[in-house]
């Protein structure tokens, strides 16, 4: 959410400053500088505290956070606890002899190879067959990134999913970012990336939006991902985040009309969104 649909949101709620400083934990003074202007440049973590209040529901489902739940940041109430793989019906509340929060990497890869999963800290998020539209942006933005590294012989690595990301090097959390860049060739093993990316982007749909926003943003954020990129193809905005290790993130909006630079290169790599955007709608049509 931009701090605009946020202002927005808190008049249909009909929320106090007061009333949202005791919702979300954000002290009233901070909340009152966001909201008035006076601070350009929220702190990643205070927008997600204030976005975990005022995002509207999916599907008639309310977004719940335990600010003691710093691992996943929220339940699971939009997972369906059954899919099929391979002929056979999956329970992911009660997989493998466990249940949500118990999983590790032996499950994960117990899973039929035609299920498609993320694992974080423990739980499993199940993912759903990503639209055309999806595809083509991820395709077209991988392309301008790996032209750009190939031809300037950078040492970067640039990949898009599915591919699986062992973010937090440990057997809890394995993630699939749609496109991603890794710096240090140490990190690429033959199954999977051990380690965090330099850079990560995740295409936002109605199914993913609120995991995307809240609980990967927060992810990255500590294992130490650099910058991270929201594509919102209905909106036909990018938001940035360059996440900074004593939590001075600094958060951009960008349009689609935009040449948008990749902090990574210092600029000198710049995605033509536009481009991007008359590609895809020429292949999809435009979004309604």
């Amino acid at each position: 959410m931009t701090i605009d649909e946020m202002r927005e949101r808190k008049r249909e709620l009909g929320y106090s400053y007061k009333q949202l400083s005791e919702k979300s934990g954000v002290p009233l003074g901070t909340i009152q500088k966001i909201f008035n202007g006076e601070t350009k440049s929220p702190r990643h973590d205070t927008l997600v505290m204030l976005q975990g209040v005022l995002a509207p529901s999916v599907s008639g489902v309310s977004p719940q956070f335990s600010k003691s739940d710093e691992g996943r940041g929220g339940i699971l109430s939009e997972e369906p606890a059954f899919i099929f793989g391979s002929g056979k019906k999956v329970d992911l509340e009660h997989f493998n002899g466990k249940r949500q929060g118990e999983y590790s990497l032996e499950d994960y890869e117990a899973l039929p190879d035609d299920v498609r999963v993320e694992l974080i800290d423990g739980y499993f998020f199940y993912m759903e067959s990503p639209t055309m539209r999806h595809q083509l942006i991820i395709g077209e933005l991988y392309a301008q990134i790996r032209n750009f590294i190939r031809g300037n012989k950078g040492r970067c690595i640039p990949f898009m999913a599915p591919a699986d990301v062992q973010l937090d090097k440990d057997d809890k959390t394995i993630l699939q970012p749609d496109v991603f860049i890794v710096c240090d060739p140490d990190k690429v093993t033959e199954k999977r990336i051990y380690g965090n990316p330099d850079f990560v982007t995740e295409i936002i749909s109605p199914s993913t939006s609120r995991k995307d926003r809240f609980i990967k943003a927060k992810k990255y954020k500590y294992a130490g991902v650099k910058e991270f990129w929201l594509v919102d193809p209905r909106k036909k905005n990018v938001i940035v985040y360059s996440f900074d290790e004593n939590d001075d993130d600094d958060i951009t909006i960008y349009g689609f009309d935009d040449n948008i630079p990749i902090g990574v290169y210092e600029g000198k790599l710049q995605i033509d969104f536009n481009d991007i955007a008359e590609y895809v709608d020429s292949v999809c049509g435009p979004i309604e």
